[in-house]
């Protein structure tokens, strides 16, 4: 028997550094021995070797699809360890390897990853109600296995998996807040039509509410009316076709009217929630482990110099305005 054990599952991106992956595989005496164990067992012939491996994939279809032999999968990272027999490569070891080495005893190896500089978050496509199967994702995945070689097939019975994820946080020191104003001529109008838009902070967290302030300066002859404000998620799958995908995720609309020679100012109070977006295929989402809840993609933060095609899926957020003018 084979078991992987970390201290946590979420490893964070914070554009300086990335959190390393570290944690300690526990191999059972008996099958060194030669023995036959139980559940997850893994027979280990005096050639056998145990490695562990971080990989990152980016699979856009299921694992059971594939044209002319080509699956719908991609990988984009893989690192592989072997941590027995032990080689000593590291000397060091973190506070919770220290922790679990004492807890497990001597047949606990250590292992130790650090996330390249270049690497995608955890994110995915929502897939529709009907759809089964693995849906179109950046996942990231530890697996501890055992082979005679580290190039050798690995096989399910001889090997454990288990998902992570790599998430980023939004920097602690926020930009100057967003605004936007435009001014919109008519013809057989003298005068034009102002708008100016803009937010109370550049940094909103999932969950919290967004305040629009609008301001409308209508000096021309038209009246204004249908005003809709929403909020708009921009995804550009950029590894395999650059597609940009542009979806609504909150919409806040009214019927008030802004006649010629008036002005309005009001603030209109848009709220993205996954909630109220369950049924809508093609959303980015945060990755999720197992069958637990997620949210909404956060906002891709890419780093200077990194190529943005090996990122997989770049996430982007912006506040639109629509009004429409008549009469």
């Amino acid at each position: 028997q084979v078991g992987v054990y970390m201290g946590k599952r979420d490893f964070v991106d914070h554009c300086e550094y990335v959190d390393p992956v570290d944690g300690v595989v526990l191999v059972d005496p008996e099958l060194l021995k030669g023995k036959k164990g139980w559940t997850l067992s893994v027979s280990l012939s005096l050639s056998s070797l145990v490695y562990i491996m971080l990989s990152c994939t980016f699979r856009y279809g299921r694992d059971d699809m594939d044209v002319l032999g080509v699956a719908f999968r991609r990988d984009i990272y893989l690192s592989t360890r072997q941590v027995y027999p032990p080689l000593q490569d590291r000397n060091t070891h973190t506070k919770m390897q220290e922790r679990l080495l004492r807890k497990l005893g001597v047949n606990a190896y250590p292992f130790f990853f650090e996330f390249p500089d270049n690497l995608p978050c955890s994110v995915g496509l929502q897939p529709a109600p009907s759809d089964i199967g693995k849906y179109c994702a950046v996942d990231f995945e530890v697996k501890a296995f055992c082979a005679e070689n580290q190039d050798d097939k690995i096989h399910r019975r001889s090997s454990v998996r288990l998902t992570i994820r790599k998430v980023q946080y939004a920097p602690e020191q926020s930009g100057p807040p967003p605004k936007a104003e435009t001014t919109r001529e008519f013809l057989m109008s003298d005068k034009p039509l102002h708008v100016e838009v803009s937010l109370e902070k550049e940094t909103y967290y999932h969950g919290e509410p967004i305040n629009v302030h609008v301001n409308i300066n209508n000096r021309s002859n038209k009246t204004v009316k249908s005003i809709v404000v929403s909020v708009e998620q921009i995804a550009n799958v950029v590894l395999y076709s650059n597609d940009k995908y542009v979806k609504s995720v909150a919409t806040e609309e009214i019927d008030d009217h802004v006649p010629p020679g008036t002005s309005l100012k009001k603030v209109f109070t848009v709220l993205p929630l996954l909630a109220n977006n369950r049924e809508r295929r093609g959303l980015v989402l945060d990755g999720k482990l197992k069958h637990e809840d997620t949210n909404l993609a956060s906002s891709s933060i890419v780093r200077e110099g990194v190529l943005k095609e090996i990122l997989g899926i770049l996430v982007a957020y912006r506040v639109v305005v629509k009004m429409q003018a008549g009469g």
